[in-house]
């Protein structure tokens, strides 16, 4: 700093106006601060400043999984988020999906250098009370039920499953079956749910469920029986992935998709419209829900969020070549 200073004829203190961004320097002063960082190569101490102000512009993230697409997708979403606030995000995956796991993650945290916390954790682990979130850490949670004392951020799952479930039911099907996610999936239970909610109250019959794991080889061995019972007409799989694999034990089987069969899945992922036949989805936006987090987030570090709420994302439902009336 003081070569900088000495370079373009100011004080330190003038360096540090514009390292930090301040707006008491005049256009011509700030150039030439500026010209003579880059030439010496200056680049401003993330670590000293965080011993001056007790701010580190870190944000955790405490996530369970890194295999799954939406997953990746918020995570990318929060990085971008925090980027552009000028944060760096500190990723802390969590060892195993149980109690301990998660008292594991959060002593780590402890040892970081972080402003705040955003935590994914697609379970009801979430919700016992073993599981104490740090103190005067300020935290956000997505994809949980938000019975904890910190904001939560999430898709509108149940929206989700009724807009796939009475797609189905417009279209005329009788009944709509589920091939569900895992059952310890917050996520998973809300889709199922409300599914099993909207089928009542259309006066339908609730056929039992297929249990599933979010994975195409669940959604295969599922499809495997679906596609040999001719009943089956419509099905509402819990994501993309599962509607894949019954789309694949279809087409082993010979069950005409839509033809005999029309299936829905959840997410929109990427490559849904070039399933065969192109998959008819709700979409929701992963992005939205990591942008939603971050904003959150900032505004309890800076102290102006509001208070603890549940902040839902809307979804809506993309209609593609899966879906039509069942055969007459």
């Amino acid at each position: 700093m003081a070569a900088v200073a000495d370079a373009a004829g100011v004080s330190m203190q003038t360096v540090s106006r514009v390292a930090r961004g301040f707006d008491n320097v005049s256009p011509e002063t700030r150039d030439r601060v500026q010209q003579a960082m880059t030439s010496l190569g200056y680049r401003p101490n993330r670590a000293a400043r965080a011993l001056r102000s007790g701010h580190f512009r870190t944000i955790g993230v405490i996530m369970f999984t890194l295999a799954s697409f939406g997953n990746m997708r918020t995570l990318e979403a929060i990085a971008d988020a925090a980027g552009a606030a000028d944060f760096t995000i500190t990723l802390l995956p969590m060892a195993s999906r149980t109690k301990d796991g998660v008292r594991s993650a959060f002593s780590r945290l402890q040892e970081q250098a972080v402003d705040g916390v955003v935590i994914i954790i697609e379970s009801h682990v979430m919700d016992t009370a073993e599981v104490v979130l740090p103190d005067g850490v300020p935290v956000v949670v997505i994809d949980s039920t938000g019975t904890t004392d910190h904001p939560a951020i999430d898709t509108d799952q149940a929206q989700g499953a009724r807009l796939a479930t009475q797609h189905l039911l417009d279209l005329g099907h009788e009944t709509v079956w589920h091939v569900a996610g895992p059952a310890m999936s917050y996520s998973a239970g809300g889709r199922r749910a409300a599914w099993e909610a909207t089928l009542t109250d259309a006066g339908r019959t609730v056929p039992p469920v297929f249990e599933g794991d979010w994975g195409s080889t669940s959604g295969y061995r599922a499809g495997l029986e679906i596609a040999r019972r001719p009943e089956i007409t419509a099905v509402f799989a819990a994501n993309d992935q599962t509607a894949l694999g019954i789309l694949r034990a279809c087409h082993e089987v010979g069950r005409s998709v839509p033809g005999s069969l029309s299936v829905v899945g959840f997410d929109d992922s990427p490559e849904s419209d070039s399933f065969w036949p192109p998959l008819t989805t709700v979409h929701q936006s992963f992005d939205e829900v990591g942008r939603r987090a971050v904003s959150t987030l900032l505004g309890q570090i800076a102290g102006t969020a509001a208070v603890a709420a549940t902040d839902l994302v809307p979804v809506y439902l993309v209609e593609r070549a899966s879906t039509t009336a069942p055969p007459s």
